[in-house]
């Protein structure tokens, strides 16, 4: 049998998915490495109540790589709305949380999960247990916890873990390790993209592939995290955090967005992100500039058949 490219996409929130449902649908090897920063909703009660890794940003991931029915899909991703304890919880984090429960471990419950979503691949936490993400602002204040650094709504400084020493899963490595190509999906710069690299050793390990290396830029600036930032300014902080030069592309939108929407954005502090070619050419990356936007009931987001399409010709 033909031995099938192997791509590691690391990220969280709602940039990972997006990627992800596109990358399925061709002959790749996936692997998907996702945050354990959250602390907000669901999963954040789940944190606190079971001692557990927040499982909101695994669940997304499991969905989006499933292939069974879409039914299952839409109940595994239901959340309830009624019910004093139920209120808020996606089915899946429940799910979630019962298998690492049986399998007294949470990466085994996310592999039992797998089998029976029919997921396209492998999908590994960060790390085995859930760390706590800390902002240090440009005032000198720290702000700790996920769900509170864009609360804050000041310029960041930069971002970090604790416990500082965290170990990755030893598998996430070796996958580093033998990768094609590695994405950054697009997402929360410092609330879900840094989470992952600042894991000592998948940063590291990161800086020293061999493989070829993708950021896919945000198309708009998120209001308490990277409000008035260019593209370069994105891969700047990637840059300062991990004290290394890896990235060998960048992925950017290029295409104008209807200004009736971008109107409502800039309601809530949010803008297109500058493409500033000469300033991404002075990082010696390769530029790949095009139209990669779907708009759904007025939201901003990458089309993910145009995004997958882009990253596998890279192959």
């Amino acid at each position: 049998m033909k031995k099938l490219p192997k791509i590691i996409v690391i990220g969280g929130g709602t940039g990972l998915p997006v990627l992800l449902r596109g990358l399925k649908n061709y002959p790749l090897d996936i692997t998907a490495i996702v945050t354990v920063a959250d602390d907000g909703g669901s999963s954040g009660r789940l944190r606190n109540d079971l001692q557990i890794p927040p499982p909101g940003d695994i669940r997304n991931v499991l969905a989006a790589l499933s292939e069974v029915e879409p039914l299952i899909v839409r109940l595994f991703q239901h959340r309830f709305q009624n019910g004093s304890e139920l209120s808020g919880h996606a089915l899946g984090n429940l799910l979630l949380a019962a298998m690492t429960n049986i399998t007294g471990d949470f990466v085994s419950g996310i592999r039992e999960m797998s089998k029976v979503l029919n997921v396209k691949g492998k999908v590994l936490p960060a790390a085995n247990r859930g760390i706590i993400l800390h902002a240090e602002l440009e005032d000198g204040s720290i702000v700790t916890g996920e769900s509170k650094i864009p609360n804050a709504n000041k310029k960041i400084k930069r971002v970090f873990l604790s416990p500082h020493n965290v170990e990755p899963l030893p598998e996430s490595l070796e996958e580093i390790a033998q990768a094609d190509l590695i994405v950054i999906a697009p997402g929360s710069l410092y609330t879900s993209i840094l989470p992952n690299l600042l894991v000592k050793k998948i940063g590291e390990q990161l800086c020293r592939s061999k493989a070829k290396k993708i950021y896919v830029c945000n198309i708009m600036t998120q209001p308490g995290e990277t409000m008035g930032f260019s593209a370069s300014d994105h891969v700047k902080a990637l840059y300062d955090h991990l004290q290394c030069n890896f990235l060998d592309y960048i992925i950017v939108n290029d295409a104008d967005l209807p200004k009736e929407i971008l109107k409502r954005y800039a309601l809530q502090n949010a803008e297109p992100v500058r493409y500033d070619v000469e300033k991404l050419k002075t990082f010696g990356l390769q530029i790949i500039n095009e139209d990669l936007v779907q708009i759904q009931q007025g939201v901003i987001r990458h089309d993910t058949r145009k995004i997958a399409r882009v990253i596998y010709s890279l192959l």
